[in-house]
C-alpha cells in the first residue's frame, strides 16, 4: 500500500534546495538565472538554470555556430536579423524566465 504525505514547507525548501544545488554542479553553473555557454554541446550554444519562485528549469537555448546580431548591430542585414528574431518569438519571449526563448532573446540579441 502506498502512503502518501503532506511535505512540510521546510521539506520541501530543502528538496527544492539539493536539487538546486546538484543542477548547478553537474552543469558548471554559477548560479540560477546566470546562462553559461556550452561550446561542447552538439545543438545548444547555452544552458540556464531557470527559477521562479520554487520551481526549478534546466534550459538549453540557441542555435551552436551561430552568431546573434548582438545588442548593437552594425550592418542593415544584422538589424534585420535581429528585428525579425524578436518578431518572430515575440509570444515566447513574453512568457519569461522559463522560456528558451525569453534567455536566447536576453543573451543572444
Amino acid at each position: 500500500m502506498l502512503h502518501f504525505h503532506k511535505h512540510t514547507s521546510e521539506h520541501r525548501k530543502l528538496l527544492v534546495s539539493n536539487r538546486k544545488k546538484s543542477l548547478l554542479k553537474k552543469h558548471g553553473l554559477s548560479g540560477v538565472n546566470k546562462p553559461k555557454r556550452t561550446p561542447k554541446h552538439p545543438k545548444k550554444s547555452h544552458v540556464v538554470l531557470a527559477q521562479e519562485g520554487h520551481n526549478l528549469k534546466l534550459i538549453r537555448f540557441g542555435q551552436q555556430g551561430v552568431s546573434g546580431a548582438g545588442k548593437n548591430p552594425k550592418t542593415a542585414k544584422g538589424k534585420a536579423r535581429r528585428k525579425s528574431f524578436k518578431a518572430r518569438h515575440a509570444k515566447n519571449i513574453k512568457k519569461g524566465k522559463m522560456s528558451a526563448a525569453y534567455w536566447a532573446n536576453k543573451t543572444k540579441w
